[in-house]
């Protein structure tokens, strides 16, 4: 077996009688030798069914125990987990099954008929401690591959990019990659089998699939698995399984500043060593908000799929507020015109390499490389000190008038007013300067919206140069969102030209 999951495998064996996983939604722990004998039942059923070494493993499945209990079970036949959404609408997961050679798929028993879709396939039915009624597909007009020991550079997982700025790019990460990215995890993280974490993020993602997950794993610690992030919940959860970390993204932050419920189910008597937050920029006020009201320190990072999880993060001794940390076990770059800029405070594109990171994608994105760096599509800079801060995404950023603009500058400064809960800042289309500055907020509602732009503009004028101020403001419900959370902005920006179309006709 591949070192990842021998190490695995030891976790288990180590800790027979210890509860060591916990399904929320169940209210009940794993034992480790619980754990084990589910694994065993998914690995004998997919030998049964002729799926081995390199053969693709479709998984459609919301956040349970189950989780790390497949991936483990389709690594031990040397297959290969490719995990999506589990609110994937069923013409999705069709297409999806259409495009792509899936040797099998795990879903739930609401998206069996979807997954079958007319083809010939064999529908297994498993109950297991972890999950009740688990359904194995296996699509006979595939060929499966007797079980096989995978290398260490032979693929362990398949996982889709977020897409907020296209479509999701296809990622595969190797047996390899994914050990030093959990290695790195558990050292930056001060990882122990003291440590117990509650997983919130949606289970086919990188950051609970690493950083979560097989970190915990491999450090010998403990998981509580929850279906979803509930606010009302979360305190009490933490309280109740002695949690000691758990990994967020701003939104989740956001919500808890604000959520009455959450404020209520807090006690002064609950210590975490870290809330670990990443996935995009966390205004000031926001980080300093939290650490103030929930007594307990932000950790941010930078990292993403493509480099099986993170590539900084801040030091615990050293943090350095706005920041997403020091580059950790991997060469953090910035790149303008295809060179890299040894001077700090310059802002160009983040580049990153190192023995977690991809040389390629599964589908063709040569234009993603260059001589050995990773081109993240991110801008950003380093300070004098070699610390990253992330300023948005290259295709983000708003030419208004030849100028400029990063909308991460402009949300900050705006995430200050009080009113504003959440805002994001696109470009649309503009007669005379190419593109507006555009802001999009979702407001507390506590006043009218004339008087809530007014005091936008009179902010962004005291704090924004004049290129940089919104020239136009609206206000939405909510973001379209991907499942961590993450704005949309393609479709953001077409709600907005819709709206804006309207406006004209």
């Amino acid at each position: 077996m591949s070192k990842i999951t021998n190490q695995l495998n030891k976790q288990l064996e180590n800790n027979m009688t210890e509860k060591i996983i916990k399904d929320e939604n169940l209210n009940r722990w794993f034992t480790g030798f619980e754990v084990a004998d589910d694994v065993r039942m998914i690995r004998e059923e997919l030998l049964e069914l002729h799926v081995g070494f390199g053969d693709t493993v479709l998984v459609c499945l919301p956040n349970t125990a189950a989780y790390p209990v497949i991936t483990q079970a389709i690594w031990e036949v040397g297959a290969v987990m490719h995990p999506i959404a589990a609110t994937t609408p069923e013409l999705e997961l069709k297409q999806e099954l259409l495009e792509h050679d899936y040797v099998a798929s795990i879903v739930g028993e609401e998206l069996v008929n979807a997954a079958l879709d007319d083809r010939i396939a064999i529908v297994t039915a498993l109950h297991l401690q972890t999950y009740s009624l688990l359904h194995i597909i296996r699509d006979r007009n595939l060929m499966g591959h007797d079980a096989s020991v995978p290398n260490e550079d032979d693929l362990a997982l398949i996982m889709n990019t977020s897409g907020t700025t296209g479509k999701p790019k296809r990622v595969g990460l190797t047996h390899r990659l994914l050990l030093n990215g959990v290695e790195h995890d558990i050292e930056s993280h001060n990882m122990t089998a003291l440590d117990t974490t509650m997983v919130v993020m949606p289970m086919f993602h990188i950051n609970a699939q690493a950083v979560s997950i097989l970190s915990t794993r491999l450090s010998g610690g403990k998981i509580v698995i929850t279906e979803k992030f509930s606010a009302s919940k979360f305190w009490q959860q933490i309280r109740d399984n002695k949690v000691t970390w758990v990994s967020v993204v701003p939104t989740i932050v956001n919500i808890l500043l604000i959520n009455q419920a959450a404020n209520e189910q807090y006690r002064d008597d609950i210590r975490l060593r870290f809330v670990r937050c990443s996935s995009f920029a966390l205004p000031l006020d926001k980080l300093t908000a939290f650490q103030t009201r929930f007594h307990t320190r932000i950790l941010e990072g930078y990292g993403m799929t493509e480099t099986a999880s993170q590539c900084t993060i801040n030091p615990f001794d050293a943090p350095k507020v706005g920041s997403a940390g020091k580059a950790f076990k991997t060469d953090v770059a910035i790149m303008n015109n295809g060179k890299i800029m040894n001077s700090a405070n310059r802002i160009g594109e983040i580049v990153v390499r190192g023995d977690h990171v991809i040389s390629d994608y599964l589908d063709p994105h040569p234009d993603a490389f260059r001589d050995g760096w990773f081109l993240t599509g991110d801008l950003g800079y380093l300070d004098e000190d070699g610390y990253l801060f992330v300023k948005g995404r290259k295709k983000d950023i708003i030419n208004h008038g030849g100028e400029k603009v990063a909308p991460a500058q402009v949300e900050n400064s705006l995430s200050q007013l009080s009113f504003v809960k959440e805002i994001s800042v696109i470009g649309t289309p503009d007669t005379l300067y190419g593109e507006a500055v555009t802001a999009v907020v979702i407001s507390q509602g506590i006043q009218s919206e004339d008087l809530e732009r007014q005091k936008i503009m009179a902010h962004a004028k005291a704090t924004l140069a004049n290129y940089e101020q919104p020239t136009r403001i609206f206000f939405v419900q909510d973001y379209p969102r991907n499942a961590t959370g993450k704005v949309i902005r393609l479709k953001l920006r077409e709600q907005v030209m819709s709206t804006l179309v309207g406006r004209v006709g």
